[in-house]
């Protein structure tokens, strides 16, 4: 029998096995057992007491796969988290505000740069060796940033980070795409968009807690013993099944070359534009006219590749370009929420990094609260697209609140606003993966979850890129315009300029010494009120600009055709054709310890 299904004659309606069954009075999990179909004849004799599939794994090993997946997510989550609490208080103490975004645009860039290559790698030579490998190697870049003296070591490392985190994430939502259908995926997305939450929660309380108390630098350090727990249950449990190939793999070297070539410059341009240069100059041109390009060219280079890393039939299936675009939008409206709301806090309002954080929670203890009833409902009713819409709404509402907050706002109204936002941005995410997943063929789950991810994570680079630079160029116009407005002396203007006061405690007790030549004292309170205003008038322009953006996810979502939730992994009936001539099945032909 093991023979057979290995050749490709897989049950129709193979029976569920109690030892494949993963249930508990939460979750209800129940991995998809009618499919197991190889890419190839295989190349040796398969092991009949090996199973077959991620699906047919026992109950145990099954459960501790899971808890493996979510210590990755979790791993990766919480660095995010952690560090967007303490980002003030590092850029004070490297002097380095005009580099904010650096440090998460670096992140950013590589994790989206690396989330489609690896994501085509794992289909061809199995998961266990990246997941692995992707956590041993966050773990250590996480050590080399907590030891970083400047700002240009820090966005290096950072940069190194984000490439273990690229290969994290996209594995976890590829393997859990593959155990189960869609229709059970909704409530295992839920879960685990529930422990990106927990993750949300925890991370700006130990941030800001580590923060005041000890070092910025141990914000870095916490992730070493969550990384080891994470490393210690993969290498333990997680099975290296893999796919056996009548022929050895084909890597699309050139395709992953030419997208990284069209990706980092255009970044990079968005950064620096208006900041470090001019828009109109050679060097921001420049680095734009090559991105383009490269992107231009990348389309040629995947029509000719034999196993592209972003096959362009997708592209022509309307549900998953739909989803892709509103993953994109959805995540660059969300960083300009996450990324800025602890500068706004402690800038602004005042706060402490510690009491920042404590802010931080009720938003993202909404964010899994809604993030699990979302995905519950979704999969009992077989229905996303209600939930997306609300769910996209409620997050622009969300964002639209926090525009107009300013240094006059309480607390009570900041954690109304971050409540709301956390509401929508619970379901809302995952939905656009799960509709992408749910309208293509099995053998397209692999490709199709990559492309997601890396939508979610290009929006995300792009929102850190693009609402950095707006920050930084508004805060630079309105400091100077107020400055001028409120009569302060011009040798008081570049201590307007730099808002370091208002997040350094330092920084804030040198500022009447820096006065003295001045009139000293007296002119202590207007310049902090007017880079208060400052940076309020800049965040209130970005979260504005924020809201627009997730006003367009709202628009995708209303025109994205609903394709009821399938309960085996077998193509829905016209859901479009991105599994025309698709790509081959992933399944695992054997597996080694």
């Amino acid at each position: 029998m093991a023979g057979e299904r290995q050749a490709g004659t897989a049950d129709a309606h193979p029976p569920t096995s109690p030892a494949c069954s993963l249930r508990s009075p939460l979750l209800q999990l129940r991995p998809y057992h009618g499919w197991s179909t190889p890419m190839t004849t295989p190349t040796s004799p398969p092991n009949p007491s090996a199973p077959l599939a991620y699906s047919e794994l026992p109950k145990r090993t099954l459960y501790l796969t899971m808890t493996g997946l979510m210590l990755s997510l979790l791993l990766a989550a919480l660095d995010q988290t952690v560090v967007g609490t303490a980002m003030p208080r590092i850029v004070a103490d490297l002097n380095g505000f005009n580099h904010y975004a650096w440090v998460t645009t670096a992140y950013l860039l590589t994790s989206t740069a690396v989330v489609p290559i690896v994501g085509k790698l794992s289909d061809l030579y199995g998961r266990k060796q990246f997941l692995v490998g992707g956590a041993v190697f966050f773990v250590i870049t996480s050590m080399l940033c907590g030891l970083a003296a400047d700002m240009v070591q820090l966005s290096l490392f950072r940069g190194l980070q984000g490439i273990g985190a690229g290969i994290l994430m996209s594995s976890v939502f590829t393997v859990i795409s593959v155990i189960f259908p869609p229709a059970e995926r909704g409530k295992i997305q839920g879960i685990f968009g529930a422990v990106f939450g927990l993750a949300s929660i925890t991370g700006p309380l130990v941030g800001g807690f580590l923060t005041d108390q000890q070092s910025w630098r141990w914000v870095f350090y916490v992730n070493l013993p969550v990384g080891a727990a994470a490393v210690a249950m993969l290498v333990t449990q997680f099975p290296n099944i893999r796919p056996n190939h009548l022929t050895r793999p084909k890597i699309d070297f050139l395709g992953a070359i030419v997208l990284m070539a069209a990706i980092c410059p255009l970044l990079l341009a968005l950064s620096l534009g208006g900041h470090e240069y001019t828009w109109g100059s050679a060097e921001i041109l420049g680095l734009l006219g090559f991105g383009l390009v490269m992107l231009a060219i990348f389309p040629f280079v995947e029509q000719r590749a034999s196993e592209p890393i972003i096959p362009l039939r997708l592209l022509s299936h309307r549900i998953v370009t739909i989803a892709g675009l509103g993953l994109l939008v959805g995540a660059m409206g969300m960083f300009g929420a996450i990324l800025y709301i602890p500068l706004f806090i402690q800038g602004v309002i005042g706060a402490s990094a510690t009491n920042s954080g404590l802010l931080l929670a009720p938003m993202m203890g909404t964010m899994v609260v809604s993030s699990i009833l979302g995905g519950q409902l979704i999969s009992r009713t077989g229905r996303y697209k209600l939930a997306g819409i609300a769910g996209m709404g409620t997050m622009t509402l969300g964002m639209l609140l926090l525009a107009t907050m300013g240094p006059d706002a309480d607390y009570g109204t900041v954690i109304r606003n971050m409540m709301i936002l956390g509401v929508g941005m619970g379901p809302t995410m995952p939905i656009f993966t799960l509709a992408a997943q749910n309208a293509v063929d099995v053998r397209e789950l692999g490709v199709v979850t990559s492309f997601t991810q890396f939508s979610r994570s290009i929006g995300g680079t792009l929102g850190a890129a693009l609402f950095g630079s707006l920050l930084t160029n508004r805060f630079g116009e309105l400091s100077t315009s107020l400055a001028v407005e409120r009569g302060l002396p011009p040798e008081a203007f570049e201590l307007v300029r730099n808002p370091q006061a208002l997040v350094d405690p330092s920084a804030a007790e040198a500022l009447p010494a820096a006065l003295v030549g001045s009139g000293g004292t007296e002119l202590y309170d207007q310049v902090l009120v007017t880079v208060k205003l400052a940076l309020s008038g800049a965040l209130h322009d970005m979260f504005l600009a924020a809201t627009l953006v997730l006003g367009l996810g709202v628009l995708l979502m209303l025109v994205m055709r609903e394709v009821p939730l399938r309960k085996t992994h077998r193509p829905a009936p016209d859901t479009g054709r991105a599994s025309e001539g698709g790509a081959r099945p992933e399944v695992a032909a054997r597996a080694e310890s």
